[in-house]
């Protein structure tokens, strides 16, 4: 190889990029877009309605937070005696748990390792999710539910 060449490929070499791991991709806050449920008919269903909330977070240590909440519940009428009723629409409509997380490219998939929840079942238990991206998108889904998640600016 001639020398010119040579430092002509170390300048390409020097200006390419690599690409970020898909890990990487998932870093930072990403705000809940859609929550869906299909059906074994066929039909879907807005799990928590048009307009979900929620937010999850997954951090470069390999820590990770999921929280999501249908608008519009229903405070109870008195916080230090809510009914059984109530308690049962404040859980309905609301998912929280953290842990650490990790993906697994040839599936792609990546697997939520819970280690605290709302749902007392779940700590101890692996939540694996099929994954896609789509520009500032992140596709999250089990077969039956799917949940849109959109990138929120650092």
């Amino acid at each position: 190889m001639h020398r010119r060449q040579a430092i002509a490929m170390l300048g390409l070499a020097a200006g390419l990029k690599a690409a970020p791991a898909i890990r990487d991709r998932f870093i930072g806050v990403w705000k809940l877009v859609s929550y869906q449920n299909k059906r074994p008919n066929g039909d879907v269903i807005q799990v928590y309605g048009p307009n979900p909330v929620g937010r999850i977070m997954y951090e470069k240590s390999g820590r990770m937070a999921a929280t999501l909440m249908r608008p519009g519940r229903k405070p109870p009428q008195d916080p230090r005696n809510s009914t059984l009723e109530e308690l049962r629409e404040i859980q309905s409509g609301f998912v929280a748990y953290f842990g650490s997380f990790d993906v697994d490219e040839p599936t792609q998939t990546v697997i939520h390792h819970v280690e605290a929840a709302l749902n007392p079942a779940w700590p101890g238990t692996d939540l694996k999710r099929s994954y896609d991206f789509s520009g500032d998108r992140l596709t999250l889904s089990t077969g039956t539910l799917t949940l849109v998640w959109q990138r929120e600016p650092d």
